[in-house]
């Protein structure tokens, strides 16, 4: 089997109509009866068998995962230390922010390659459903309160004060919407894309359908939703302090009075968000900005209150990330050549930083992750669009994968990685081994605690650990 031929039988290659008129040709003599079973069984005696192979994981896909793998693990670690890297405080986007949009870019792209070939839709269909629920599950379970690691050896949370809304909350909902649109419309898959530039955009029409209701849903609840007036309660060492912020207005894409933030607080509770949002680093809330740092004595009341960043009307206007990804991923199924998928993949991208840049410096949608706004999800993907055709042309054209082998084993154990790495589980296992406190950890630097000397040095005695220490 001749390399092209691999590359379609495992739904990367494109396939045109003039390669498979012979074989349509083929399949009506068959199907006309017009030849007796015995000649059929003759001639598959005559042909050989061909095992159908295991379709090949994508390297370019494992590697873009693990990327950003790294990257939510590198601005988690040192975002506190170098604020150029850490989330914008409201409107820009730094290094943090692409790590929420390239997840669901990859996602996207994962579902069309994953979803190619549907034997059962029900079957399909739970399975999404169980994935959905597995990832929910473990979203409330690292980012809900429950684990306090790595400070802390502690578990537990207060139910009035659960996060119901997190990281891998969102990238279940987007999944599951993506997922079930592409199961659903797999009858109306084309098996052959017409020539033309634009071909692949109308041969997956339902796909974009349901990217443009998001669209329509988020953009609508953004600039018509009345906010009026709300308060919050602030509890500091059994203290009560209640603030109001003043709103009453539409449209507002400002920290204090945004439909984003409305809509969760009507819906979860205002209890249930996030209770160190980034805008506390804005000048209005600090003169450390944009570092974080103790509250201005004139800071607004709105600089103290919650915000989910990962909130239920941004997580819908979030689905276009989703949706743009499942488009690369289309490209990729039904594309054979290089040049074929880089032109699709590099001209979308540009035309989405166009549009974002656009839309950021003339005022009229500002980039902002905090409401992922529409100039937003365009920067993003059209970033994530361009890296991924690096990747590509980088391991997949020019074969230098093995530079980018640790990349995709992250990309490859995504889940283990985020759980043990980024949501600081194995930080809290190597913090659990204490010596005497749990201050003087393996974890701690800190020479003072003195943790390996103490260990080292134990039978020596207790007055010559005295002396060094």
């Amino acid at each position: 089997m001749d390399y092209d031929a691999k590359r379609v039988e495992e739904g990367l290659g494109h396939v045109h109509k003039e390669d498979i008129t012979e074989k349509e040709d083929k399949i009506e003599k068959d199907e006309s009866g017009a030849a007796p079973a015995q000649s059929v069984e003759q001639k598959g005696e005559e042909q050989p068998i061909i095992k159908q192979q295991k379709s090949k994981r994508v390297a370019t896909l494992d590697a873009f995962r693990g990327l950003t793998i790294v990257l939510m693990i590198l601005v988690d670690d040192a975002g506190s230390a170098y604020e150029r890297i850490d989330h914008s405080p409201w409107n820009g986007c730094t290094l943090a922010d692409f790590v929420m949009p390239f997840f669901l870019f990859i996602v996207g792209v994962a579902i069309a390659l994953a979803l190619k070939k549907i034997p059962r839709i029900g079957g399909a269909i739970k399975k999404i459903t169980l994935r959905t629920l597995k990832l929910l599950f473990w979203g409330i379970l690292l980012q809900g309160g429950y684990s306090h690691a790595p400070d802390e050896l502690v578990y537990g949370v207060d139910m009035k004060r659960i996060r119901w809304f997190g990281i891998l909350q969102r990238i279940a909902v987007v999944y599951f919407i993506v997922a079930v649109i592409e199961t659903l419309t797999t009858k109306l898959r084309p098996t052959v894309i017409d020539s033309g530039h634009f071909s692949i955009f109308s041969a997956y029409k339902w796909q974009w359908t349901g990217g443009f209701v998001a669209f329509l849903i988020y953009m609508i609840t953004t600039y018509t939703l009345y906010v009026p007036d709300w308060s919050f309660v602030i509890h500091d060492d059994d203290i009560a302090t209640r603030y109001t912020v003043k709103c009453g207005m539409r449209g507002h894409l400002g920290p204090a009075c945004n439909a984003v933030g409305y809509v969760d607080r009507q819906v979860w509770g205002i209890n249930h968000l996030y209770t160190q949002p980034v805008w506390t680093r804005l000048k209005a809330c600090t003169l450390s900005s944009p570092r974080s740092g103790p509250f201005r004595e004139d800071a607004p009341s709105w600089c103290y209150a919650p915000f989910e960043p990962e909130g239920l009307l941004s997580t819908i206007s979030a689905i276009l990330s989703g949706t743009i990804g499942i488009h690369y991923g289309h490209v990729l199924i039904h594309f054979k050549g290089h040049a074929e998928r880089l032109k699709q993949w590099v001209s979308m991208a540009i035309v989405l930083l166009i549009v974002a840049i656009i839309l950021h410096f003339t005022d009229a949608i500002p980039i902002n992750k905090q409401l992922y706004s529409f100039s937003y999800v365009c920067f993003t993907a059209g970033a994530a669009g361009i890296v991924f055709s690096a990747f590509y042309v980088m391991i997949d054209v020019w074969g230098f994968r093995t530079p980018f082998l640790f990349l995709e084993w992250i990309g490859m154990n995504a889940m283990l990685v985020f759980v043990m790495a980024a949501q600081g589980i194995f930080a809290a296992f190597i913090n659990g081994w204490y010596y005497e406190t749990p201050d003087n950890s393996l974890r701690s630097l800190d020479p003072k605690t003195c943790f390996y000397q103490r260990l080292a040095l134990r039978e020596i005695g207790d007055s010559l650990i005295r002396d060094i220490c």
